[in-house]
């Protein structure tokens, strides 16, 4: 083995211990994600989701988007499952098995499932077939480079979401004080 060899890169099926993490953390996120939505216990799956969600984040950390990854954190994991608990909470949801909560409908959500994330995988590989990184910019996952294409493009959807969000939370409150007012 000569010295130019020694120094290559990593050929295509030679993965660096980076990518055997990415792979490794995406399996547990993926297998925490599948009992989100199957799992009968709803606080189950909000924990679940817990689980999936910094996952997600760890991935983002691994492919070094540090500052989106804490926004994972501290917007996903922190404040949407906390309001989904708060939800839980206000609506009365049941604590343990809910036998309401499979509607015999799995083969049907299956099948557009699979739809949804062959559609999916198609747009982005379509989206993304041309497109190359430039290693001599910005990195991509800096707070400079995310923050000008979130108020450049995203700022909508954003606001959207949280406006979202609110009405949600409203919405719960409203149907706890709806049951509240019917038991006095």
């Amino acid at each position: 083995m000569t010295l130019a060899t020694a120094n290559a890169a990593p050929g295509f099926l030679s993965p660096t211990g980076v990518e055997i993490a990415f792979l490794l953390v995406g399996i547990v996120t993926l297998g925490a994600a599948v009992i989100t939505v199957t799992t009968k216990q709803l606080v189950h799956a909000a924990l679940w989701l817990v689980v999936a969600l910094g996952g997600i984040a760890v991935e983002y950390l691994l492919l070094t988007a540090e500052f989106v990854a804490w926004v994972q954190v501290l917007i996903y994991v922190g404040s949407v499952v906390v309001l989904l608990l708060f939800g839980l909470m206000l609506t009365k949801a049941p604590i343990g098995r809910s036998p309401d909560a499979d509607s015999g409908n799995r083969p049907a959500a299956l099948v557009v499932a699979l739809a949804a994330a062959a559609a999916l995988v198609w747009v982005v590989v379509d989206a993304f077939r041309a497109t190359w990184i430039d290693l001599d910019g910005p990195a991509q996952g800096s707070t400079k480079v995310s923050g000008a294409i979130l108020f450049r493009h995203w700022v909508l959807p954003f606001e959207a979401l949280s406006v979202l969000l609110l009405a949600a939370l409203v919405g719960a409150i409203v149907l706890s004080r709806k049951d509240r007012e019917g038991e006095r």
